[in-house]
């Protein structure tokens, strides 16, 4: 399943909704309802996952022109846009989400949004950790997806105190490292830092799945529980409402649209490849 928009489906975009609608009708089954959700509020949704919980929580939200989303040849759309993508005020509505997987006494924080480094729309991030009852203390390992800004800038919080005060380990792609090291925002991190690589075990629940394409070192992270497996995949797809139909659409701020292209379908494959009651995505 897909935890995303409306807290329904996990694809970084959108926590209540719209991948989470398209991923329900795509890939629904009876064993679906095994992601149960237990609580939620305005910045976050907390669910039963075997003997996991996942958290979803909000950073908030970019908008973005149209034009990013690319055609074959890296055509932008003008008019010819099509109608399933919903448009607020003639932009792109893109939400900016982290995702907490809680095992027995581990807490694992998979991104941190943008906190005060890049919109006024961003930076909730530590206001849904404490909304969802759960202290920033509490967490000790934070990994990243990749190092945009709206993944990482959030490890410093916007007093500039470190936002996860008892972090013991801090995961990097390993393809990424040195972009990560030329951040001054977050170069007190550059001697804690860990690189990571395809296949890196962060827990007993949770394996790293090599998705590069929008960035050199994008990752994925498979989370099983209960004999059930769930993908967070970052920034694989931007668009919901089109990629999962279009997956072949890139985005402009791909590093690499042609390799972006290939890992999207290749994911989009593996999770259509599980049994039904196996299927989730995130």
């Amino acid at each position: 399943m897909l935890l995303s928009e409306g807290f329904g489906a996990m694809t970084r975009h959108d926590i209540p909704g719209a991948a989470g609608t398209i991923a329900s009708q795509k890939h629904a089954s009876a064993g679906e309802r095994r992601l149960k959700r237990t609580a939620s509020g305005i910045n976050f949704a907390r669910y039963e996952f075997g003997d996991l919980i996942v958290v979803a929580l909000r950073d908030g939200y970019v908008d973005m022109p149209p034009s990013r989303l690319r055609q074959a040849g890296d055509r932008p759309f003008g008019s010819d846009m099509p109608a399933q993508v919903k448009l607020v005020d003639g932009h792109l509505r893109l939400s900016v989400n982290a995702f907490l997987v809680i095992d027995r006494d581990q807490a694992v924080l998979i991104d941190t949004g943008a906190a005060n480094a890049w919109l006024p729309t961003m930076g909730s991030l530590l206001d849904a950790l404490a909304e969802a009852g759960v202290a920033r203390e509490s967490i000790g390992t934070v990994a990243v997806t990749h190092t945009h800004a709206d993944h990482v800038h959030g490890l410093v919080a916007a007093d500039g105190s470190d936002a996860f005060p008892n972090l013991q380990r801090l995961l990097v792609p390993q393809e990424e490292v040195s972009m990560f090291d030329e951040d001054e925002r977050l170069s007190r991190f550059r001697q804690t830092r860990l690189p990571f690589g395809d296949g890196f075990r962060l827990s007993d629940s949770i394996t790293a799945v090599e998705a590069h394409g929008h960035e050199a070192g994008h990752t994925a992270f498979e989370v099983s529980g209960g004999g059930e497996t769930l993908l967070i995949w970052g920034d694989l797809v931007h668009v919901p409402s089109i990629q999962f139909e279009r997956p072949e659409l890139t985005w402009e701020y791909d590093a690499d649209q042609g390799q972006a292209r290939s890992t999207r379908r290749r994911l989009l494959e593996r999770v259509g490849r599980r049994p039904p009651a196996r299927r989730r995505t995130a």
